[in-house]
């Protein structure tokens, strides 16, 4: 069984992380992200007309279906996955925040009554940063990673997001079991498809180099063939896990994605001691007992 504590330290942290990137969620333009108008040390309104009306310490779409993933586990003590997949649906039926084209698609399989799993076929990365909860319902190690595919399938049911969930909850594990994170990254890496190695890889030479340049030359959108290399290179670079956030805000696109990702391994690494107090201030809380 893993710590229920340290688990719902990892849920916040992600929750954190999304709600710091709201401000410059999705803005691609590298002229209005050298510009912008906040203060990248807080939370901030939303910029962006994908979040249009979210005011500072709420979430993007992302952080948002992360906490209804928390709420679930919470009010039934398991992963159940059509209970989940009936769930996630009333929910996300009545949101009136973004719908992206994984929930779109996903929603619409439903109301076809095609089977469960009946996922979209989306390569969005995002969904990898919502796993954590899934900790606090796992009893052993197999069961967590078991877990993590039946989620990510529910809404991303593609072999590379999959694949690559699988490699990020092995490394999670492993952080948790105080192995040395770069050394799993490394190791772990090699028990995957040659597309996975490929993205480690790559991060990986990029670690001593500029993270906006970074982030910009690998892709700063949502997929997964973009955002990957971007998030190991986070990881690697990185010791103080405000300047990460910030500099992964910085560059743009599917910021909040990689930052969800890159805040599960701080936390697990670090404890919430990194994360700076002023940026607690989110619309929701967890409580951490």
């Amino acid at each position: 069984m893993f710590d229920k504590r340290k688990a719902k330290e990892l849920v916040l942290g992600s929750l954190i992380a999304d709600s710091y990137c709201l401000a410059s969620h999705w803005i691609y333009d590298e002229k209005e992200l050298k510009t912008m108008a906040i203060n990248w040390e807080d939370l901030n309104n939303a910029c962006s007309i994908w979040h249009r009306g979210k005011k500072a310490g709420e979430f993007t779409h992302y952080g948002d279906q992360l906490y209804f993933l928390y709420e679930y586990i919470i009010e039934n003590d398991n992963f159940d996955l059509e209970q989940y997949v009936h769930f996630w649906k009333e929910k996300m039926e009545k949101y009136d925040g973004y719908i992206d084209g994984a929930t779109r698609v996903t929603l619409e399989n439903l109301n076809a009554n095609k089977p469960i799993p009946c996922g979209s076929d989306s390569t969005d990365i995002s969904v990898i940063g919502r796993i954590a909860p899934l900790l606090l319902v796992s009893k052993n190690k197999n069961q967590f990673f078991q877990n993590v595919e039946k989620f990510v399938r529910a809404t991303h049911n593609s072999s590379i997001v999959v694949e690559g969930a699988k490699f990020f909850a092995k490394v999670l594990v492993d952080v948790l079991d105080d192995i040395e994170m770069m050394e799993s990254i490394k190791e772990r890496k090699d028990e995957f498809s040659t597309a996975i190695q490929k993205y480690v890889n790559d991060g990986l030479t990029t670690i001593e180099n500029d993270t906006f340049d970074t982030i910009r030359k690998f892709g700063p959108a949502c997929s997964i063939d973009e955002a990957f290399g971007g998030i190991i290179h986070l990881l690697g670079k990185y010791t103080n896990f405000k300047e990460a956030l910030i500099k992964n805000a910085q560059a743009g696109g599917d910021n909040s994605a990689r930052a969800m990702i890159v805040a599960m391994f701080f936390i697990a690494r670090y404890g919430l001691k990194v994360i700076p107090k002023n940026l607690t201030n989110i619309k929701v809380q967890i409580d951490i007992s």
